[in-house]
């Protein structure tokens, strides 16, 4: 009765059930008040009918009225998802058309594409498709010859009475959080850690006054860390004024006035772009690239709220939550956003990567299989990224998910073998309204994971949809080949998704109050909950970050190689040594952090490289003091 909705086609059958449908509950008619022959049947298929009909005494077919309802709703339903009926009010259903750059700008695409930049985007699709039909013709070939000679032990295969089977043996897990070098450290508390970070990266500047006209006094600035910390640990303002030395009162109108969504990420990325300026960060790169994954954390709702869904897997029989979606690269969280644990993750991971203003930009991007779809490795390729997904049944994907540029038969009987070829005609066709599509989701027209939502939807079958579908076939090809065949290519990926794990212990760590359930009723209260515990998770980094390139770069000088190669391996994911609980004093100037200090202590411990044990020099030698990695 709400909704004004239209559909592509003038006479769509379901739409015009639908219109009839609202007349007569607008009018407080219920269908049994109606005749039969006044409502429209077109949009009821054949087989739907034995369901819909019955016979009355007299022989006649008699419509049961709250089954045809019923498929009126069901029927709406498909044709929503299908694109085929649409909403012109809404913002998740309106139609794609909107979605897109407008008939007139997109007359000028010469001009769109080159504001926009992106190399693949302007090269001829027949000269890129040339390109990756050479490479995906000799890779099809040499990696199934590495594996028949043996060339690739990773693979393993096993002869079954009717077919084969193969298997791809994984890397072990690397990067352990909580290294036990900091348990040499002293606890410190995270007033502390946040006042050692601002010494060093000014990231409170950030914090601007919401009207505009007013500067923040530096002596506020222990007020909005009492924020962040009430904020960040789940713990609330009501119950920060009653544990601290500041009133409620206070930290409610500082927080109102600077605590936006805006200023908080401008802050998260001060902090990020002074640890990727540290002059040893890169050693956490992965084949000498940035390589990046993103992954959802699920956090249970304490109360009732708009966004949160039903979620039995992560949350239990009746109880809903939020998923936070994090992009982390080399051990730092660049970027994040919650959303709902109903939505697939794989909407987002473009969404991710384009809107990161950090420095640091990945070259790779890893995600787990709920991570994947249908169009994100061919979006990822064209704007300048290697999606490098991990699946959760590899050899099953190979057998449905390879294809090459000839007939399957042409390949022979060879393990890895396509199960048919790229629709190159296809995409040659349809690449115009490919282009279209790929400049609004660059220029941001609407937002992008909805545009992603629904190119990845199966009930949508145009002929550009299946274009982008089969271009994304041939680039996940490729990447199917490749993560077979390298071993350490496997391994990074597997290392990359480590890190996103240890990230999200670290903030579930970091929120800890309220038994880590969110208190926040509002959707923008709960994004900016996420945006201060994010904020004091890179502060927690940058301190153990700037405490392991000091040391790394005292045992460079000092000429120990082992303990550098030892110390370069260590994450700076750690909170041992972080004190989060007691009593806050804010108002007083917390104990100062002495970096020298910590650092002339632990330079007196030689590291070794085995990554079993950490033990003191000679000179300092006891017995009761090893330490293990």
């Amino acid at each position: 009765m709400a909704l004004d909705l239209a559909a592509t086609r003038p006479d769509s059958p379901i739409l015009e059930a639908v219109r009839e449908l609202q007349t007569h509950l607008a009018a407080g008619r219920s269908l049994t008040q109606v005749d039969t022959a006044d409502l429209p049947a077109r949009f009821i298929a054949v087989k739907e009918k034995r369901s819909l009909y019955t016979t009355d005494a007299d022989g006649y077919a008699d419509l049961i009225r709250d089954r045809y309802e019923f498929l009126i709703y069901r029927q709406l339903r498909k044709a929503i998802d299908a694109g085929d009926v649409f909403c012109p009010t809404s913002i998740q259903f309106r139609s794609f058309e909107d979605d897109l750059l407008s008939a007139a700008e997109w007359a000028d695409k010469d001009a769109v594409l080159a504001r926009i930049a992106e190399p693949r985007l302007l090269e001829p699709i027949e000269t890129l498709l040339a390109t990756l039909a050479q490479e995906l013709e000799a890779r099809i070939p040499a990696v199934n010859r590495r594996i028949a000679n043996g060339e690739n032990p990773h693979v393993t295969i096993k002869q079954g009475k009717k077919r084969r089977t193969w298997s791809v043996r994984y890397p072990r897990p690397r990067d352990p959080i909580n290294h036990a070098l900091f348990d040499r450290l002293p606890q410190v508390s995270i007033t502390s850690v946040l006042q050692f970070v601002e010494e060093r990266c000014p990231f409170l500047s950030a914090f601007t006054h919401v009207s505009g006209r007013y500067h923040k006094p530096a002596t506020d600035d222990h007020i909005l860390r009492a924020c962040l910390v009430a904020w960040g640990t789940n713990m609330g303002l009501g119950r920060m004024g009653t544990i601290s030395d500041l009133p409620t009162h206070v930290l409610t109108q500082v927080s109102e006035n600077y605590l936006r969504l805006e200023t908080l990420r401008h802050a998260n990325d001060l902090i990020c772009n002074a640890i990727v300026a540290m002059p040893r960060f890169h050693r956490f790169d992965l084949g000498d690239q940035v390589h990046s994954s993103s992954d959802g954390q699920k956090f249970e709702t304490q109360r009732v709220t708009f966004g949160a869904r039903f979620g039995p897997k992560y949350f239990g029989r009746n109880k809903k939550g939020r998923v936070a979606y994090t992009l982390v690269a080399s051990h730092l969280p660049l970027a994040a956003r919650m959303i709902g644990a109903h939505e697939h993750e794989s909407h987002y991971v473009f969404d991710v990567l384009k809107n990161n203003a950090t420095d640091l930009r990945p070259v790779r991007h890893s995600t787990d299989t709920h991570g994947t779809n249908q169009v994100n490795s061919a979006l990822l390729y064209l704007f300048g990224y290697a999606f490098a997904p991990r699946y959760k049944n590899l050899p099953r994907k190979v057998a449905t998910g390879l294809y090459g540029f000839q007939h399957p038969r042409q390949y022979g009987d060879v393990l890895l073998a396509p199960i048919r070829k790229i629709n190159t005609e296809l995409i040659v066709a349809e690449w115009d309204n490919l282009l279209r599509i790929f400049a609004s989701l660059a220029l941001k027209t609407t937002s992008q994971h909805i545009i992603v939502r629904k190119l990845s939807s199966y009930a949508r079958r145009n002929r550009t949809w299946l274009a982008l579908w089969e271009f994304d076939c041939l680039i996940n090809s490729l990447y199917l080949l490749d993560y077979v065949d390298s071993a350490p290519l496997r391994q990074h990926v597997q290392r990359a998704l480590n890190r996103g794990e240890q990230y999200h212990h670290l903030r579930r760590a970091v929120s800890y109050a309220n038994m880590g359930k969110l208190r926040w009723t509002t959707e923008e209260d709960q994004e900016v909950w996420s945006e201060c515990s994010r904020l004091l998770a890179n502060c927690i980094i940058f301190y153990n970050m700037t405490l392991l390139d000091r040391l790394l770069a005292q045992k460079e000088a000092d000429g120990d190689t082992v303990s550098a190669a030892a110390l370069a391996e260590i994450a700076p994911v750690a909170w041992q040594h972080i004190n989060f609980y007691g009593r806050y004093e804010f108002a007083t100037m917390p104990e100062r952090i002495d970096l020298e200090a910590l650092v002339a202590a632990l330079a007196h411990h030689h590291y070794r490289s085995d990554g079993e044990s950490v033990t003191r020099t000679r000179q300092h030698a006891r017995s009761d003091e090893v330490l293990a990695v």
